[in-house]
């Protein structure tokens, strides 16, 4: 593959990644986005494209898939190329120079790096039930709601991602029951008192000990403490139960690490020359995960990209009203 050059490189294209994206074009910087996952809008996309999001600043509410799709647009005028479903799997300097090789083997030599990569890499725990069934039915992530429409679907599990898909499939699929294994749940609670509003039934101290059905679910068992098995109808489970993450090849980059973030300064920069990090990855003193604090990271992040590859450039750069 002929090799892509690039101003900024943005390993990981979910909103700090596009956020990144639009910046880096505002100060006139080529970039990159890459991503091992086949869509742009990372963690959201892939696990909560039709939640609703309370915390970005100037949106009272705006569901996962409208925030990216709004940020896409944002960044479109710059023209960003997209890498998606792309790994990148190394990272070297030549010259004080980051160069990129993807897994697929496209090398990308930039003039700085800003990885932008959440969590890393992130699996669904899987559903100790569902070792021994093998046909469909069983999902971790719920990407389009209409997909359930009057179906019986099961949710297992206590946290956030179980209760908010249990609002969202509220009207949409025939009945919808939340299984949980304790008493206590993570979720806020003012959104398990907002399913239990609803009428939702949310069975505790019970477990999904088998699950019916051939080429399809079709029912399941739960174990509930203290009354024993119960039959469900499920024509759909929802295994709501966290993942697991990694830092994958990032790991090995030589990058200083903060367990499974990366350690970054005052200006986002990492123990490697010209390479930065925002969001999520990011680690430092009083850091908090929002997506709303990864905005800010990105515009922090680029800025002083933007003056470590023309070190005659303007750390701040204007505001955007004043640049038509």
């Amino acid at each position: 593959m002929p090799v892509l050059t690039v101003d900024l490189a943005i390993v990981g294209a979910g909103p700090t990644g596009l956020f990144a994206a639009y910046y880096a074009g505002f100060r006139g910087l080529k970039t990159a986005v890459l991503d091992a996952l086949p869509e742009a809008g990372g963690q959201i996309t892939a696990m909560y494209p039709e939640k609703q999001i309370l915390d970005v600043a100037g949106f009272p509410s705006i569901k996962g898939r409208d925030l990216v799709d709004n940020l896409l647009r944002q960044a479109a005028p710059f023209e960003p190329e997209y890498l998606l479903g792309r790994q990148a799997s190394k990272l070297e300097h030549h010259d004080g120079k980051p160069v990129l090789e993807l897994a697929d083997g496209q090398v990308i030599e930039a003039e700085a790096v800003l990885i932008t990569g959440g969590l890393g890499s992130f699996a669904p725990r899987p559903l100790p039930a569902a070792e021994d069934f093998h046909g469909a039915g069983i999902v971790y992530f719920v990407p389009e709601l209409a997909a359930h429409a009057g179906q019986d679907v099961v949710i297992v599990g206590g946290g956030d991602s179980a209760f908010d898909w249990a609002i969202a499939l509220h009207g949409i699929a025939r009945s919808t029951v939340i299984v949980h294994r304790r008493e206590k749940f993570r979720a806020h609670q003012a959104t398990v008192d907002q399913v239990r509003d609803l009428g939702v039934p949310v069975r505790v101290n019970a477990q999904v000990t088998a699950i019916h059905g051939t080429e399809q679910v079709s029912g399941v068992t739960i174990d509930v403490k203290d009354e024993g098995s119960q039959e469900l109808p499920a024509d759909a489970i929802v295994a709501a139960l966290g993942f697991t993450a990694d830092l994958g090849p990032l790991g090995e980059w030589g990058l200083d690490l903060d367990r499974r973030s990366i350690a970054v300064d005052s200006t986002m920069a990492t123990s490697l020359p010209r390479v930065y990090a925002a969001g999520d990855i990011a680690s430092y003193p009083g850091k908090v995960k929002l997506i709303a604090t990864g905005f800010g990271e990105a515009a922090t992040a680029v800025n002083n990209a933007a003056v470590a590859i023309d070190p005659e450039a303007h750390l701040f750069p204007g505001h955007s009203s004043e640049n038509p």
